[in-house]
């Protein structure tokens, strides 16, 4: 998938290809000019993505090459072991979890899970949990917790699904449940956003004592294109509502909502997602490491100050 603000750079990539073909068809030596040229790609590149703006973020966040949850986990564990079921309804297939070994470190983690082709995505609804999805991952929270380990949550969602079967099974308690709960969990829990964080779909698994961003992800009530729809009756002023909204990792850290931005390689996490995921690991085991030099009480006492300094409340 080419974004609109990509198009010069792909350009200029083809450019460069071609220039290299005729060269080896032609015996040519070119390397000067491709150095030229490989030069003016990369500082093209670093102005293009140093300058997006919060749409463009927004767009990069959904690129359809972004990596997702399972991405990371496979990536990032040696022995990942999936559970499944919410021991009650069903196993929603949005919202996964399971344990797995980060550098000796056994972490439960789970997360919503989109799909790559349409088959995919109408297994994984979307990365759009139903209320069995939120009450599986509580679930596996209490379980990490019964074996005091810590919870690691990757957060990629639209929204939790919003039909009829969903409100009928309950879905906003099932997502106030998590919030609940979440909130004095006795291990320390690590929120990672890495691609889209919408609404409650995001908060209900996005209580935890650190709260991380990748750069190119977004954070909001409400998507620009609802928010465009509501306000203006269209989705033709996306744009707008995405600035108005101002819902970027550098946002977030401005407002104080989440404690910090992890960098995405130039061009998106999904141009080296070993990279990517690297950055990921460290910033998780740093945090773990800090959670744990604390006492549960204490722990669990930042955290819900964290989340309760969070906006003004006026009488």
């Amino acid at each position: 998938m080419l974004l609109d603000f990509e198009i010069p750079i792909v350009e200029l990539e083809e450019k460069i290809s071609d220039m290299k073909t005729l060269a080896q068809q032609n015996d040519v030596d070119v390397a000067d000019a491709v150095k030229s040229l490989e030069e003016k790609l990369q500082k093209l590149k670093e102005e293009t993505y140093s300058n997006l703006t919060r749409w463009q973020r927004v767009q990069l966040s959904r690129h359809q090459d972004r990596p997702y949850t399972l991405d990371y986990i496979y990536e990032l564990t040696d022995d990942f072991i999936e559970l499944h079921g919410d021991r009650n309804i069903a196993d929603d297939k949005a919202m996964i979890g399971g344990f797995g070994t980060v550098d000796g470190q056994t972490i439960m983690f789970v997360g919503q899970q989109k799909g790559r082709n349409t088959k995919q995505r109408q297994e994984r609804n979307f990365g759009m949990a139903n209320p069995e999805g939120y009450r599986k991952a509580l679930r596996l929270f209490r379980l990490a917790e019964k074996f005091n380990k810590p919870i690691v949550t990757l957060i990629d969602t639209p929204g939790a699904y919003p039909g009829l079967e969903a409100e009928s099974r309950g879905q906003a308690e099932a997502i106030a449940r998590n919030l609940r709960e979440m909130a004095v969990l006795k291990v320390p829990v690590i929120c990672v956003i890495i691609g889209e964080g919408a609404s409650g779909g995001a908060i209900g698994i996005g209580v935890g004592d650190k709260v991380y961003m990748l750069e190119n992800t977004w954070y909001s009530v409400i998507s620009p294109e609802s928010c465009s729809s509501i306000l203006w009756r269209s989705w033709d002023f996306k744009e707008q509502a995405a600035e108005a909204l101002k819902l970027t990792a550098m946002d977030m850290t401005g407002f104080g909502l989440v404690d910090g931005i992890i960098k995405e390689p130039l061009g998106g996490s999904h141009t080296n997602l070993k990279w990517q995921a690297s950055e990921i690991k460290k910033t998780i085991l740093k945090s773990i490491k800090e959670l744990q030099a604390l006492t549960v009480e204490k722990m669990i006492e930042n955290r819900i100050d964290k989340f309760c300094n969070m906006g003004v409340v006026k009488s």
